[in-house]
């Protein structure tokens, strides 16, 4: 990271959902920590640097608990340094990295390996290491010391934790060390050859259909494993309205369930795929009208905890191929916001401050990255500024990342990351 400098943000619309502010303000770095928050023009302050954010709103820096940054082992998709320079691009400063690496992030050596200065991460990477030994979802990986060595949290991403033994043990030894367990929640016996949604797109297309319960069915087990053993159980990119109904019945028996949901799944659905579109092919899949409307309900009413964009870097190979046959996943971090400002903001009408909210405080809650998604003084100097009137075309060619696989190419949006701060140090600026 650059050297730490002072940094003073003027007149910008502060938004920190963490501390009830919503209002015009300055906002004084220094030495990696925020100093001081203060009416327009009240610092007394001689900073080395200055960015004006007249027009723009302030926010804690942007937190994405579900990324797949590709290394160790397939840096021909993605490296920690390519995928974090795309995340300081769409305004996050933290990033959480999913486990299913080659190797499988199953190990110490690993999970400290990903974080070392080497890598040359542009914003602040936490591992999210295995829950089991190579996600093969047998023998349970050493909690304590991957969470000793960095790690904050456990998942088998990528694939699911069906066994009700393993998973039953997953959640009571979370609980024992207040380690959050991250699902995807995929009943893969009933998905097997699946590529898509089941529905009438599925049906003209002649391909194989994911059911929505193989996901709901998966969630509400592991919400009744929660419940029995006290831990907390996080959803990863949920997406069917079932599945949403049981967390938000969890949540209000007072069971220690998260979820998150991604852009695509609040913003697409699976009839996008026209005539076999593999930029449309993720999982879990893209879903109905209905589905997406519950997103969005579970958005508004927070039962929705965070926004997370699954960026899944794919190499042009790996999706220019027959549907069933292409890679699932598309790239996320660069979209992320101008779509939830396009989509939530502006056409939903939800207000700012709950966007904030799921792309900040709300995730550092999930997995308890004290001191960040807040700008309360002293607080790390993580900050993200936007625009979110401004109108622009999304150009895929001009990514950071070293994949292309994604569906938003030449879309137009509104609203866009101006600065990204991390540590107090700007790393991006639009």
């Amino acid at each position: 990271m650059p050297e730490k400098t002072t940094l003073l943000i003027t007149a910008g619309r502060v938004i920190d959902p963490s501390s009830g502010i919503d209002r015009p303000m300055d906002v004084l770095l220094r030495d990696g920590r925020v100093a001081e928050l203060a009416a327009h023009g009240v610092l007394q302050a001689s900073p080395k640097e200055t960015i004006d954010a007249r027009g723009c709103i302030v926010a804690p820096g942007f937190i994405d608990l579900h990324v797949h940054l590709r290394e160790p082992g397939q840096s021909h998709k993605e490296t920690i340094a390519t995928g974090t320079a795309c995340a300081a691009a769409g305004g996050f400063t933290s990033v959480c990295a999913m486990p299913n690496t080659s190797p499988v992030n199953d190990s110490v050596e690993i999970t400290r390996w990903m974080q070392a200065p080497e890598r040359g991460a542009v914003v602040r990477l936490f591992p999210i290491a295995a829950a089991t030994v190579g996600s093969q979802g047998e023998k349970l990986t050493d909690f304590a010391a991957l969470q000793k060595a960095g790690a904050v949290a456990v998942s088998d991403d990528g694939r699911p934790i069906l066994d009700d033994r393993v998973m039953r043990d997953a959640l009571r030894l979370g609980a024992r060390l207040n380690l959050p367990v991250v699902q995807h929640a995929e009943d893969s016996h009933r998905t097997a050859g699946c590529s898509m949604n089941l529905g009438p797109t599925s049906f003209r297309l002649g391909l194989r259909g994911m059911p929505s319960a193989a996901e709901s069915d998966i969630v509400v087990r592991d919400i009744a494993l929660a419940k029995k053993t006290g831990a907390h159980i996080h959803v990863a990119h949920i997406s069917t309205t079932e599945a949403m109904e049981a967390v938000r019945r969890a949540k209000k028996a007072g069971i220690r369930a998260t979820a998150e949901v991604t852009p695509h799944h609040f913003t697409l659905l699976d009839e996008n795929i026209g005539d076999f579109d593999t930029h449309y092919k993720m999982n879990p899949p893209l879903r109905s009208l209905a589905d997406r409307q519950a997103m969005i309900a579970g958005i508004a009413d927070g039962t929705i905890d965070a926004i997370a964009t699954d960026h899944a870097p794919h190499a042009f190979h790996e999706k220019q191929v027959e549907f069933e046959r292409a890679s699932m996943g598309i790239i996320g971090l660069e979209t992320a916001l101008p779509i939830a400002l396009t989509v939530l903001y502006h056409h939903f009408h939800l207000p700012l401050w709950r966007i904030v909210e799921l792309l900040s405080s709300g995730p550092a809650r999930v997995f308890r990255l004290s001191d960040r998604g807040t700008l309360a003084p002293g607080a790390h100097a993580d900050v993200t500024i936007f625009d979110p009137e401004k109108k622009w075309t999304y150009d895929a060619s001009q990514s950071r990342s070293k994949s292309r696989n994604t569906p938003y190419d030449g879309w137009s949006f509104t609203g866009k990351v101006v600065a990204t701060i991390v540590g107090g140090n700007v790393v991006y600026h639009g």
